[in-house]
C-alpha cells in the first residue's frame, strides 16, 4: 500500500493529523522570553525558499494532507510570503502564525488578496494590558498587535488569536484575565471560536527559564513538521537550545520526496500505545 493510501484512512480514523507545517523562517523582529525556537533579530534565518515550500505543499495535497500551517520565526519579515500564501490556498487551506506587529496599512493592502482564500492569520497576545504582554513578547507588541487585528479584519482577511499562558492557567473555566482578553477580541470582531489559549511548551528558550510543561514523543500530537533542517514529529519540535538544534524529534533529514518523512510518521505513530498524547497543537 503507498503512503498516500494509507495516509487519508489514518486522517479519517483520527490516528494522524491531517495538517503539514512549514517553518519558512528562523529569524524574527521579536525575541520572546518563552519562544521555543529561540528566535530573534540576528538568528540564522534558515528559510525555506518559496519554491521549495511550494512543492511540499503540492506533495502534501497530492499525498492526501488536508491543511497548511505556516510557521516561524516571523514569516511576515519575509517579502514574498504574500504571494506565498495565495499559490498555497490554492492547494490546501493554510494558517499562517504571525507575532502581529508588521502588519503596516501598505501591508495589509498585499494581504486584501487572502480575503476570499481559505487562510486564516493566526496573532499571537498573551495578556490584556500592555506591561504583561510586553514583558513577554517585548516592547510595543501590545499596541501594534492592537492596531493590526481591525486592519486585518476590515480587509475581510480570516484572524485568529493565540495566547500563550502557563499551564496553571489553563482550566475548565477561563481567567479573569482571559476573559479581559477575550472582550477585546470580540471588540474588533474576532470571535470566541477564533481564540486559542495553549500551555508555555518547555523548549527552546523556555527550557533555561523552567517555563511551561515538558513536551516528549509522546506529549506531542504528531503533525507533519518540515524546516530547512528536516522533517520533524510536531511543530513544537524543531527547537533550538544553547544554539543547538535539538534533534531528538526529527524524523528525517530527508525532506523531498515528502513521502519519505510521512512514511516514516506513520511507521512511528502506529506502533505508539493508545492514549499518549496531550493537547498541546497549534490550532
Amino acid at each position: 500500500m503507498s503512503v498516500a493510501e494509507r495516509i487519508g484512512p489514518a486522517i479519517d480514523a483520527g490516528r494522524m493529523s491531517g495538517r503539514v507545517w512549514l517553518y519558512t523562517n528562523y529569524h524574527c523582529n521579536l525575541a520572546c522570553s518563552y519562544c521555543l525556537t529561540s528566535s530573534a533579530p540576528k538568528v540564522d534565518p534558515r528559510l525555506l525558499e518559496p519554491a521549495a515550500a511550494l512543492r511540499l505543499a503540492e506533495e502534501a495535497a497530492d499525498l492526501g494532507f488536508r491543511e497548511l500551517g505556516i510557521t516561524g520565526g516571523e514569516p511576515f519579515l519575509l517579502t514574498w510570503l504574500p504571494e506565498l500564501l495565495v499559490d498555497l490556498a490554492a492547494l490546501l487551506p493554510v494558517t499562517v502564525l504571525s507575532n502581529g506587529t508588521l502588519f503596516t496599512p501598505k501591508l495589509v493592502e498585499r494581504l486584501r488578496a487572502l480575503a476570499d482564500l481559505p487562510v486564516a492569520i493566526q496573532i499571537s497576545l498573551d495578556r490584556p494590558d500592555p506591561v504583561a504582554n510586553d514583558a513577554m513578547r517585548g516592547p510595543e507588541n501590545f499596541a501594534r498587535v492592537l492596531a493590526a487585528l481591525p486592519r486585518l479584519v476590515e480587509a475581510g482577511i480570516t484572524v485568529r488569536l493565540a495566547t500563550t499562558v502557563e499551564l496553571e492557567e489553563i482550566g475548565p473555566g477561563k481567567t479573569p484575565e482571559q476573559e479581559r482578553l477575550c472582550a477585546l477580541h470580540r471588540s474588533v470582531g474576532i470571535g470566541d471560536d477564533d481564540h486559542v489559549i495553549r500551555p508555555i511548551v518547555r523548549r527552546g528558550r523556555a527550557a533555561t527559564g523552567g517555563m511551561g510543561v515538558p513536551a516528549t514523543r509522546d506529549d506531542l500530537e504528531p503533525e507533519l513538521t518540515v524546516t530547512a533542517d528536516g522533517a520533524f514529529w510536531s511543530p513544537f519540535a524543531p527547537t533550538v537550545t544553547a544554539g543547538r538544534l535539538d534533534t531528538e524529534l526529527l524524523l528525517t533529514r530527508t525532506v523531498v520526496p515528502l513521502a519519505k518523512p510521512a512514511s516514516t510518521r506513520l511507521r512511528l505513530f502506529e506502533g505508539r500505545p493508545p492514549g499518549h498524547d496531550t493537547t498541546l497543537g497549534i490550532r
